[in-house]
């Protein structure tokens, strides 16, 4: 989830290498339409806009929306994540392109993960690229917001996943207890008192719960790790995002929880992620550990 100390690009999305050319005149306006707004990217923008609509009165539509304020990824109606495009609709989470580390993580922590949790899913990027990733895995994706699942369904349906609406672990069926091999959980870490701090656009144009952590940004973070040992399989791993001011705090939750922690982090996306395995020993009322999440 964005943090004030690192604001997310509202430019995820690209134009595609093989868009057809485009007419001076109708690229023109669209960007002048976009420049007169402040885009820093606008020519990439316009391009990006013109090839997504199927007439210039739909790009010059898109155009204004865009130059309004709202997301790029809501004009256009999608995300690019982790070399997937991403169904992204109005009023859903955008997904970051630092959240792609988190992605690469788990996929170096638990590369034959036969059961995958998405939770705090949002548009369900994260679900979606481990799945292309892994090959044929149990998906699974929870969220509270009913237009997160609403995006998360579609995204996630070509890899068979489920999704579930509903707070947290509340969200999931009880027989995944103690069986999943990754728990991607972007969880939002922007302290309360920051949230008027973010750009404009995630702050009117992305949920709230999305985005608020809590006093410290860590509310959420703390539940979720609180819990997490119970449902991961033995040697399953939670990986959660987090900001570099409050790696030291979400450290220390893990290590409370009883999960072997490490933090990895990546200072070109100003990305850091906190990665944390159930190797041995209690997992609470974890249930039947036969069909455990990694092989």
């Amino acid at each position: 989830m964005p943090s004030p100390l690192s604001p997310p690009s509202p430019h995820s999305a690209r134009p595609p290498r093989s868009a057809a050319p485009r007419s001076a005149a109708s690229g023109d306006d669209l960007v002048a339409v976009l420049r007169a707004a402040g885009c820093v990217f606008a020519e990439d923008e316009a391009e990006l806009i013109r090839t997504a609509a199927r007439t210039p009165d739909e790009a010059a539509a898109m155009a204004e929306r865009r130059a309004a304020g709202l997301p790029l990824e809501h004009v256009v109606g999608w995300a690019e994540f982790h070399g997937l495009r991403i169904t992204v609709e109005p009023g859903v989470f955008v997904p970051r392109r630092r959240t792609e580390f988190l992605v690469d993580q788990a996929l170096a922590a638990a590369p034959h993960a036969s059961v995958v949790v998405d939770l705090c899913c949002g548009s369900g990027a994260v679900g979606a690229a481990l799945a292309a990733s892994l090959g044929q895995v149990e998906l699974h994706a929870a969220d509270i917001d009913p237009a997160a699942m609403s995006c998360a369904r579609r995204n996630i349906a070509e890899y068979g996943g489920l999704a579930y609406q509903g707070d947290l672990f509340e969200a999931l069926p009880a027989q995944l207890r103690g069986r999943v091999g990754i728990l991607a959980a972007n969880v939002p870490y922007v302290p309360t008192g920051e949230v008027p701090l973010l750009p404009a656009e995630a702050r009117e144009h992305e949920p709230l719960t999305a985005l608020d952590g809590g006093g410290d940004g860590l509310d959420v973070l703390r539940r979720v790790v609180a819990e997490a040992p119970r449902w991961l399989a033995p040697g399953g791993c939670l990986l959660v995002e987090t900001s570099e001011r409050q790696a030291p705090a979400a450290v220390e939750a893990f290590t409370r929880s009883g999960l072997a922690v490490r933090l990895a982090r990546d200072d070109e996306l100003y990305a850091h992620v906190v990665v944390g395995t159930r190797v041995t020993g209690d997992a609470g009322d974890a249930g039947d550990t036969g069909a455990a999440g990694v092989s």
